[in-house]
């Protein structure tokens, strides 16, 4: 977690010329003469202890650096949780606040770990280290200063970007990409260390796709002290064991839920220290109550940090302790609960929940979602059995999400995993961009598709071809997917070409071994029904004894009958709205036959209204 605190920010990589590199190996010279010279070729270990504070939080820090191999490991407290990551040589690890720990492996975790060895192991000064190349010098001013600049290719790693002070030649700032952020991370109070200098002060600022900056995300590091040549061991960079802090309380060491499925979603009933709890369950996120539910139960949440999703805007996060979260005889210990406002989500659904249960569940014990028979099993992972007659798709760790590749009609894809998502498939913008995706499936006009935090998804439905997901020779056609072509939210993320939801996975019995990163796929009776998709134009919400409308989409049936945003629907085809539920409403406008005439009572302003919706299908087939 420590890591992606401190993550940086992308600038592009440029051409190395030999002037190019003599110029650059001159700045780099300046810059070691600067904090020790010679000082630094017999320095072989770093040794760092400070306080860590972000969001209001603030806590002990304590950091260790191989600087011979770039192995490292820090160890972290904020406030009342603790957490860990390292790098042992090969793979990179995270011990999350939870007690969770993973390996870092997918192909953007291990180039971004690269870079980060070739940074801790000072590579730009020994590149028998770890080798690089460096594009031209760039001269740049910034808030009344000036720095010369220089872009940095490390073999296998990211391109990173070193900012100068040419007036002392140290190193003020390290700019790097991941994912769809960037940041800044500044670099100054440079202090004697053991013959060496290096800056005991840092504060890592990250920017958005578009451009905005959020002091909820700013972190910052003030070292105490800094001990060099101290002794180190391999066991200080290994992966450490998880924590045994989760059970099931049966012999079997298997307990079976029943669950809700409505708009694709999972809900299911637990407890928090006891209390009843309802929760959504989701893979691509993380133990999360709402505001209202941690009042109820109790729990109070520590800072004031940032939480994004799908939506173009982020909102506040704290962070809190339960005594033991329980989803049917599988409880977790001592769990940590992210507090984050939902928003609309029980409007969106129709339907309550006190929060999510996510990665930390999945990572504990091997799960199966029984869809067509609304069943989710936990189970020890010595106990797990992959569901009969399934395909074993393999899977990476993306910051807790299972990410896995396939072909979509022919194009090599790495897609998450999100049983979050009631949506079927969500193309993300880059990858929507480099393949021309919006005139290849001939998608219908931007309009809202999903709700999440944040606010509003917006994407544009299309009709795709065939999804092959790994080696699976289930292929899945006619998915009614979107393409997000936005700049902020999680789908703006470069590494990934799009998100897998509820909408193709319920076409299935899937199930999940973390513990041997698989995921197993069992066509059930809906494998083969057509994904249909909403022919009305209408993205409406639950708002009491009527239907709130969202959005309207473009060239669609309510766009052309006249229906407008914030009209309350009261009535369709003369049966009160109130009478059934939002899924139910959902469903009828989604599956109702092409040319179908649909009537519509509404509230305007306080007038009534009538509408007649002719539905028609949205999106074309697939080409």
């Amino acid at each position: 977690m420590l890591k992606r605190l401190l993550m940086f920010a992308f600038t592009s990589l440029l051409t190395t010329t030999a002037a190019q590199a003599e110029d650059a190996a001159s700045l780099l010279a300046k810059y070691k003469s600067a904090t020790g010279g010679a000082a630094w070729d017999s320095a072989k270990t770093l040794h760092m202890q400070g306080t860590l504070s972000t969001g209001g939080l603030s806590g002990n820090v304590a950091l260790v650096q191989d600087l011979l191999t770039g192995r490292s490991a820090d160890s972290y407290k904020l406030g009342s949780v603790e957490g860990a990551d390292g790098y042992d040589g090969k793979l990179a690890w995270e011990r999350d606040p939870g007690g969770e720990v993973s390996a870092q492996d997918t192909p953007e975790a291990v180039r971004r770990t690269r870079t980060q060895a070739w940074l801790d192991a000072h590579a730009y000064w020994y590149p028998q280290r770890i080798k690089a190349t460096y594009g031209a010098i760039g001269e740049r001013d910034l808030e009344g200063k000036h720095y010369r600049v220089i872009e940095a290719h490390p073999e296998g790693g990211d391109p990173v970007t070193l900012w100068f002070d040419p007036a002392d030649g140290l190193l003020a700032r390290v700019v790097q990409r991941q994912g769809a952020d960037t940041a800044t991370t500044v670099l100054d109070d440079y202090r004697d260390a053991g013959g060496v200098r290096i800056p005991f002060h840092s504060t890592v600022d990250l920017t958005d796709a578009a451009g905005r900056t959020d002091p909820r995300r700013r972190s910052e590091i003030k070292l105490d002290h800094a001990t060099l040549n101290g002794a180190i061991a391999d066991a200080d960079f290994a992966m450490p064991k998880m924590a045994a802090t989760a059970h099931i309380d049966n012999a079997n060491g298997v307990t079976r839920i029943p669950f809700e499925l409505i708009n694709n979603h999972i809900y299911a009933s637990g407890s928090i220290d006891g209390k009843p709890a309802r929760f959504l369950v989701d893979t691509g996120g993380v133990n999360v109550l709402t505001p209202v539910a941690a009042k109820k139960f109790g729990i109070v949440g520590e800072g004031k940090m940032a939480a994004g999703g799908v939506g173009d805007q982020r909102v506040d996060l704290a962070l809190a302790h339960a005594k033991e979260v329980r989803v049917g005889d599988a409880a977790l210990d001592r769990p940590v609960f992210y507090i984050i406002d939902l928003g609309k989500l029980a409007d969106v659904e129709g339907t309550d929940a006190d929060g999510l249960v996510g990665y930390e569940m999945f990572r504990r014990f091997g799960v199966t979602i029984d869809y067509a028979g609304h069943t989710l099993t936990l189970a020890d992972p010595a106990k797990f059995t992959p569901p009969a007659n399934s395909s074993a798709v393999p899977f990476e760790l993306n910051d807790r999400i299972p990410i896995i590749a396939g072909t979509l009609d022919g194009v090599p894809v790495r897609i998450s995993v999100d049983t979050g998502s009631r949506a079927s498939l969500t193309m993300h913008s880059p990858f929507v961009r480099e393949h021309d995706l919006v005139a290849r499936y001939h998608a219908a006009s931007e309009a809202v598709v999903g709700w999440g935090v944040g606010g509003p998804s917006r994407g544009r439905p299309a009709r795709y071809g065939t999804l092959r997901l790994g080696d699976s020779d289930s292929d899945i056609t006619g998915i009614a997917g979107d393409l997000y072509t936005g700049d902020k939210g999680s789908f703006a993320n470069p590494d990934l070409a799009g998100n897998l939801g509820g909408g193709v996975l319920h076409r299935f019995t899937v199930a999940f071994d973390y513990a041997n990163k698989k995921m197993y796929l069992a066509p059930n009776a809906d494998f083969g029904k057509p994904d249909a998709f909403d022919r009305s134009g209408l993205f409406l919400f639950g708002d009491g004894d009527a239907l709130l409308v969202a959005d309207v989409a473009p060239e669609s049936a309510a766009a052309r009958a006249g229906v407008r945003v914030q009209d309350r629907v009261t009535a369709i085809d003369g049966k009160k709205v109130g009478t059934s539920v939002l899924v139910e409403w959902r469903t009828k406008l989604r599956e109702l036959p092409v040319g179908t005439r649909v009537q519509i009572e509404a509230r305007r302003d306080g007038k009534s209204e009538r509408f007649e919706l002719v539905l028609a299908d949205r999106i074309p087939a697939a080409p």
